[in-house]
């Protein structure tokens, strides 16, 4: 694969407009991003080959007057790159002088142009200079009324009728409660309620991996039900997360000490969704620890 065969996205306009934040967006879906690119390195960049050890849907870079002759450069090496085959995105952000203002004043940060000059001029300058390159965007997006998340949606939204997003990372993962709930789980259902292995003695010893754990547990008309149900609601959930642009799910699935009932349970739903998607991963946090 090379980067002319993907989606390149050129991240630009008004500081403190908001480019880390879409920036983030497009790292989020797959695609590989660079902040403060010299627009004079970029011919250079895009002739390197792409890392085929992962999934890269795009390339995405924030270009903007940090660079100094930025604003007098980007044009002719633009062209040049289009010349060859190249296709750009253009996403221009910006906002209004009071919000700008407001914004620097909260982050302390200080403006690339504010040196000799106040942050108002310094804002109206920067303003000036980008605007031929805002007049070549081809989408230009107002943010001072723009929460952080309605932000992202939109550069998602730019980002897939571009490209195919990089499929959500799912991981199962069983756990004990007698342990702590897991922090970084987004679901997470308790399965004490299914027949205990542990107190059958000839089972006790063993864990939710070995056949005669999962063949105890799945007797139980309960365990065949829930994990159906369970695989379904999944089913109409993940698409809905994949489409707000979630990049990673945690599937909790706890019991008392997260050796028996939980792992054969996450396990049973880690196969189901393993059969029908490619990013799916399973961890058993508890299922080494002492009875």
């Amino acid at each position: 694969m090379h980067v002319k065969t993907l989606p390149i996205f050129i991240v630009t306009g008004l500081s403190g407009s908001g480019k880390s934040t879409a920036l983030a967006a497009l790292e989020d879906l797959g695609c590989y991003c660079v902040d403060n690119m010299p627009v004079a390195l970029l011919p250079k960049f895009l002739e390197l080959p792409v890392d085929h050890t992962r999934r890269v849907t795009g390339c995405a870079f924030v270009m903007d007057l940090r660079e100094k002759g930025f604003a007098t450069n980007y044009d002719a090496v633009l062209s040049g790159l289009r010349q060859k085959g190249f296709a750009f995105r253009i996403i221009f952000l910006e906002a209004e002088e009071p919000v700008l203002v407001q914004r620097f004043s909260a982050t302390r940060r200080q403006h690339p142009l504010a040196q000799g000059q106040g942050i108002v001029a310094a804002i109206r300058a920067e303003r000036e200079q980008l605007q031929p390159l805002r007049a070549d965007a081809e989408r230009v997006i107002d943010t001072s009324r723009l929460t952080v998340h309605e932000l992202t949606a939109e550069i998602l939204e730019i980002a897939r009728s571009q490209q195919a997003p990089a499929p959500m990372q799912i991981t199962v993962q069983s756990f004990g409660f007698k342990y702590g709930l897991p922090p970084e789980a987004d679901l997470l259902v308790d399965v004490r309620f299914l027949p205990n292995p542990y107190f059958v003695a000839e089972l006790k010893h063993l864990d939710g991996e070995a056949p005669e754990i999962r063949e105890f547990i799945f007797k139980a008309p309960e365990a065949l039900a829930f994990t159906a149900r369970y695989a379904d609601l999944l089913d109409t959930l993940i698409p809905l997360y994949e489409r707000e642009g979630k990049t990673n799910l945690t599937i909790a699935v706890g019991c008392t000490g997260g050796r028996h009932r939980s792992v054969a349970i996450a396990r049973n739903l880690f196969d189901r969704l393993a059969a029908h998607r490619t990013r799916v991963g399973l961890i058993h946090r508890d299922i080494h620890r002492p009875t």
